[in-house]
């Protein structure tokens, strides 16, 4: 029974997380796409995983890491109005621009999703 006894307890810390600007980001990638170096190793250089730094250079292939993330949007209920007067449900979504659309509860979700990008490139 003394075998299963803990003799020794090691508490290791995992860390907070870190916030990287997109300058740093941009770097780092930069610096993972040199010739003859390794992800694996510029990942572990900076202490991120190497699948971190896969998305990232997945992000700097598509956008160059131009900071435009998508990002959560505010949003506002008004229980008070009813736009339409439909029982079937109406909403409006004003996109970051300012633009806005007023679309009924059924919507056809992939087309939805194809004018908001429009609009918020617009």
């Amino acid at each position: 029974m003394d075998s299963c006894l803990v003799r020794r307890l090691e508490v290791v810390e995992t860390g907070r997380r870190r916030r990287w600007s997109v300058e740093a980001k941009r770097r780092i990638v930069e610096e993972s796409l040199a010739e003859g170096v390794t992800a694996s190793s510029v990942a572990r250089r900076h202490g991120i995983s190497p699948a971190h730094l896969f998305l990232w250079r997945k992000a700097y292939r598509e956008s160059g890491l131009s900071g435009s993330w998508p990002t959560f949007a505010p949003v506002t209920v008004d229980s008070g109005r009813l736009v339409g007067g439909s029982a079937g449900g109406r909403m409006e979504i004003v996109a970051g621009n300012g633009r806005r659309v007023i679309v009924g509860a059924d919507v056809d979700v992939a087309a939805l999703v194809r004018v908001l990008g429009a609009l918020e490139q617009a």
